[in-house]
């Protein structure tokens, strides 16, 4: 079986594997092809790979001849039209978001893994890209707004006077929220934490930060990490507690998302309007529409004095760890799906080969997403 890794788009600066991950896949008797240069953007030069047991080709080569093709985003529309049905793709495609591209790659006839959709499960850890890539832009998160920020995170008691500590609010406690809290409190910041789960509040209050408490919110205990829809009433004394945190703070940092569906609104544009002036949010969920009214995905805007940056991209700020990473889980997720003998091995009574495909022979299979389809007709 030959396995191809691409070269990602402009933008993406992550690869699907680094050199040392390749040299454990080459020794499963899988044969290994990388395009020229699709590590270069996350520092692995094609030698690396070559060195690794890898072989460099073109783009068509990959696209034409490979039985797998690994890229964390879906390559552009003329390029997978031209590319030979049966195809096996593994990325990070969003099929909740985008079931129309999903669908289409059914009628290519391809096999779709989206690794965004494993079951978040105790066994499924080491493939858990949310959770590995999370965690780093938890903790870029914090340095991006350290760097905006206009003055120090943490107190100093100078001949010239005092500085008292940033006070930093961060709106979910998922794995990008805990990471966020521990880099923000070794910045030397006061830490408050929303979050819709009671039980995260030990977690949060381990790493030195208070937990800030909104009673009556629905379950979220199942969701994966996500959060959940929750009750008008309820929705009405987060946003005010949420005012409340935002007021007082210098720094707020927002993570949560729903899947398929479009971020909640934490903060709105009159509590955004009453922060400090001088004061940053970074929102993590900007790319499914933002935890903030104000806030644009991929850009960095100034509202009412308040610098907003909506960026859900930041792992790909830390490229060559992020991928690193991210190439273990591939790993661990391609030993349920290739045999030992190197051959392609499709175990569908595996809940996590089943939790992740998405399409298979001309069909959509993934639940969740029949049902997104199933509802829009």
């Amino acid at each position: 079986m030959i396995l191809a890794v691409l070269k990602e788009k402009a933008g993406e600066n992550r690869v699907s594997l680094v050199p040392e991950v390749v040299k454990q896949i080459v020794q499963q008797q899988v044969t290994v092809w990388v395009e020229a240069g699709a590590g270069a953007q996350a520092f692995y030069p094609d030698e690396a790979y070559r060195e690794a047991g890898a072989d460099i080709k073109t783009r068509a080569e990959l696209l034409q001849q490979a039985d797998m093709l690994l890229s964390i985003r879906p390559p552009a529309p003329e390029e997978w039209k031209n590319t030979p049905p049966g195809k096996i793709w593994l990325g990070i495609y969003q099929p909740l978001y985008n079931p129309a591209l999903m669908q289409q790659w059914a009628e290519k006839q391809f096999t779709v893994f989206s690794l965004d959709t494993i079951p978040r499960t105790t066994r499924a850890q080491s493939m858990d890209v949310l959770s590995s890539q999370a965690n780093i832009a938890g903790y870029k998160a914090v340095l991006l707004a350290a760097y905006t920020y206009s003055r120090y995170f943490p107190m100093f008691m100078t001949a010239a006077g005092s500085i008292p500590p940033a006070k930093v609010l961060i709106l979910g406690a998922g794995v990008a929220g805990l990471q966020a809290i521990a880099t923000a409190r070794r910045l030397g910041a006061v830490v408050e934490v929303f979050d819709t789960r009671p039980a995260v509040k030990e977690e949060v209050m381990s790493l030195g930060a208070k937990f800030v408490e909104v009673e009556g919110a629905a379950d979220a205990s199942k969701a994966g990490g996500y959060a959940v829809e929750q009750s008008a009433e309820y929705k009405l004394k987060q946003e005010q507690k949420i005012a409340e945190s935002a007021a007082k703070a210098d720094i707020v940092i927002t993570t949560a998302q729903i899947p398929g569906k479009p971020a909640p609104i934490l903060i709105t544009k009159e509590t955004v309007g009453q922060m400090k002036n001088g004061s940053v949010i970074i929102d993590l969920a900007a790319a499914t529409g933002g935890n903030t009214e104000v806030t644009r995905n991929a850009e960095t805007i100034v509202h009412g004095g308040v610098t907003v940056i909506g960026n859900s991209d930041l792992a790909g700020t830390a490229p060559a760890d992020a991928s690193k990473l991210y190439a273990r889980n591939v790993l661990n997720f391609l030993k349920l799906i290739i045999s030992k003998e190197g051959q392609v091995n499709l175990n569908f009574e595996d809940d996590l080969v089943k939790g992740t495909c998405i399409t298979h022979q001309g069909e959509i299979v993934n639940d969740r997403v029949k049902q997104l389809q199933a509802a829009a007709v």
